[in-house]
């Protein structure tokens, strides 16, 4: 037995998977109530796309209690209890963000999953696969949730079954502006590739940034690229939204399974690929009328009364 196992089994408080066993067991222990909507997902402000891919920030309808889905694992006892309790006494909307197929939020879906079997209403809003074997997906997505368990589906993988629902950051007024490229490529680095030193000095002489700056910071330095390579969803999205030419190096099936294709290339080797990097027109537009639509339905099945 390996000895973090031996020691959750003695002391769950060191094992995060055990402390997220003991959070669903409260959630689903107690009393299923509804006390308004309750946002759910990444809500990491050091990480630009996961904390702007969230309903919550562009509808007023939505502006009611948010919560990190990472959470539920914190070793502070009262984080997870008030977690716990917000889950439980609440509709839910989770996304968006890479939240399916990846081992780290595995036990929160199954988690939410259960809850919409037991008629808890429930609605994932753009989020999408994020499995790290990338290079074995395959076309339709496969997931490890009943997607059938929730009340609404609209996930941003468009090979899923029932509505495509791309990232709903599109609505951020930011992308209404028009900026003018000085770079003939850029390279934009998700936050752990950022910290790769031998990547940093491979790219040292490239135009770069990196996703864990700000949305302003971001977007000017994609806005400041024709092209752009990067092994960020968001700074690929945000790029195709925007016109410019993009290709991805992939981590994990979160770049995979776009509506629009975006070829993939690696950080050692893009130059050789910049001829093949795609572009597409009126994806912004798009994108806002999809969410917004989606928006709509997702209100009348929560009974929340739209702002005028």
């Amino acid at each position: 037995m390996k000895i973090k196992q031996l020691l959750a089994g003695i002391m769950p408080i060191l094992d995060g998977d055990a402390r997220k066993k003991q959070t669903a067991k409260a959630v689903l222990n107690g009393p299923n109530e509804h006390h308004g909507v309750l946002n759910i997902h990444r809500h990491d402000p050091n990480n630009v796309g996961d904390f702007y891919c969230a309903p919550h920030l562009y509808f007023p309808e939505l502006h009611q209690k948010v919560l990190d889905i990472g959470d539920m694992r914190k070793t502070s006892a009262k984080i997870r209890d008030d977690w716990a309790k917000a889950v439980r006494t609440h509709d839910l909307i989770i996304g968006g963000g890479g939240l399916l197929n990846l081992p780290h939020f595995a036990q929160q879906m199954a988690l939410f999953e259960a809850l919409g079997s037991r008629g808890k209403k429930t609605v994932l809003w753009g989020p999408g696969h994020n499995d790290p074997a990338w290079n074995t997906f395959k076309t339709p997505a496969q997931y490890q949730i009943d997607l059938s368990k929730f009340g609404m589906v609209g996930l941003r993988d468009y090979s899923a079954p029932g509505t495509w629902v791309p990232c709903v950051s599109c609505l951020h007024p930011i992308f209404d502006q028009k900026f003018v490229p000085k770079h003939e490529y850029g390279v934009l680095m998700g936050k752990k590739s950022a910290q790769n030193k031998e990547r940093q000095e491979l790219l040292r002489d490239i135009p770069s940034s990196h996703n864990a700056t700000d949305l302003h910071e971001m977007i000017q330095f994609i806005g400041s690229c024709e092209t752009l390579v990067t092994d960020s969803y968001h700074a690929m999205y945000w790029a195709l939204m925007m016109q410019r030419k993009v290709l991805v190096v992939p981590t994990t099936t979160k770049f995979l399974d776009f509506k629009y294709p975006v070829p993939i290339t690696r950080f050692d080797s893009f130059k050789q690929d910049l001829k093949k990097a795609v572009q597409y027109d009126g994806l912004l537009e798009e994108c806002r009328s999809i969410n917004k639509d989606f928006a709509k339905k997702v209100f009348d099945y929560l009974s929340i009364d739209p702002v005028s």
